[in-house]
């Protein structure tokens, strides 16, 4: 009996993919625990230049996991998801499927679930007339904002902007602080600001360019809660103190001090965030599905949603506000999830 195969994607070199086995590269566990399922693994380095190279033994899987930012050293999925797109119509499952990102995986999701109980006061700009004419208001009425491009990774495109001068007008100063690790507040104008963010609504790699704003959050030096899922259930959790949007200390950003944490994992059943699991697997999860109109065959069979800590309740009670979901590169994982990934796999296949 033939076993099921599966090809596991990630962007590389050439000189990586010739090279590339189940057992020198990141993705070594994901690789054993579908071996334990009876499934036969095989890598898929890819690179834009290697399109057509990397299709023929994709078409002849019955299944690929992708791992592959949106944004990474300059390049996009421009090239890689219009391939995928094809490979899942000719008959192989794709995950994530290049269509169910674009409904989970960008900015604009913190917009269409804001009504959710991990929602905050979001607010959604098409264009740039919408941004220009709407923003500043935005930010004198709510204090300080984050901006954020609608699709990216590694915080960027997305900004911390709070007003430093005396009134609301485009010549005044506003202090802005980039997400990406290294960054140093910058004075600016706000028309300037605005200007700057002009190309997040035209960008030549991505479809649906738009902009979120959403209310910083006092909370964020307590750190941030990654809940990693397979499909519509918990797999893990990992907590990290996190340095982005918080200004670097006097040594500078590249002081020790001024570096995040490490990423603790936990478990699916650690009991600090059962509440959370609770509430992400009977209330949100089903929430965000039926929002956007996926079906829990449809989701990815790894993916993550970041939340930091929201205002507390009167009873001391801790909230969460989602900042940002995860679908296009998870990575890394906690132990669990790779026998996790593998049983979904396993069960996708037989259900095909």
């Amino acid at each position: 009996m033939t076993r099921p195969k599966i090809a596991i994607l990630w962007r590389g070199t050439p000189a990586e993919r010739l090279n590339a086995t189940a057992s020198n590269n990141r993705f070594v566990r994901i690789f054993e625990a579908l071996e334990a399922q009876g499934i036969q693994a095989e890598p898929a380095v890819y690179a834009d230049e290697l399109l057509e190279t990397v299709r023929t033994p994709l078409l002849g899987a019955d299944g690929v996991l992708v791992w592959v930012d949106p944004i990474h050293q300059g390049l996009s999925r421009t090239h890689l998801d219009p391939m995928l797109r094809d490979v899942a119509a000719r008959g192989p499952w794709v995950s994530a499927h290049p269509d169910v990102i674009l409904k989970m995986g960008t900015k604009e999701v913190l917009h269409r679930t804001r009504h959710l109980g991990w929602g905050t006061d979001t607010h959604l700009y098409r264009t740039p007339e919408e941004f220009h004419s709407g923003f500043p208001e935005r930010l004198r009425r709510a204090g300080p904002l984050v901006l954020k491009q609608n699709r990216g990774n590694g915080g960027q495109g997305v900004w911390k902007v709070e007003w430093i001068g005396p009134d609301a007008a485009r010549s005044s100063p506003v202090r802005v602080l980039h997400a990406q690790r290294g960054s140093v507040p910058e004075d600016l104008t706000l028309g300037a600001m605005l200007a700057r963010c002009d190309a997040y609504f035209t960008p030549d790699d991505q479809p649906g360019g738009c902009i979120v704003d959403q209310p910083f959050q006092p909370r964020l030096p307590e750190g941030m809660i990654r809940r990693y899922m397979g499909s519509d259930k918990v797999v893990g959790f990992g907590h990290q103190l996190i340095k982005a949007l918080i200004p670097p200390p006097p040594a500078g950003p590249d002081a020790p001090e001024a570096q995040p944490g490490p990423r603790i994992m936990h478990g699916a059943d650690a009991a600090p965030f059962q509440a959370l699991r609770t509430t992400m697997e009977t209330d949100w999860t089903p929430g965000l599905m039926q929002i956007l109109g996926i079906d829990a065959p449809s989701l990815p069979v790894i993916w993550d949603a970041d939340f930091l800590y929201g205002p507390r309740t009167p009873s001391g009670a801790d909230t969460y506000v989602l900042c940002e979901i995860n679908v296009s590169s998870v990575f890394a994982i906690p132990d669990q999830a790779p026998a996790a990934i593998a049983r979904l796999v396993a069960q996708r296949l037989a259900s095909r």
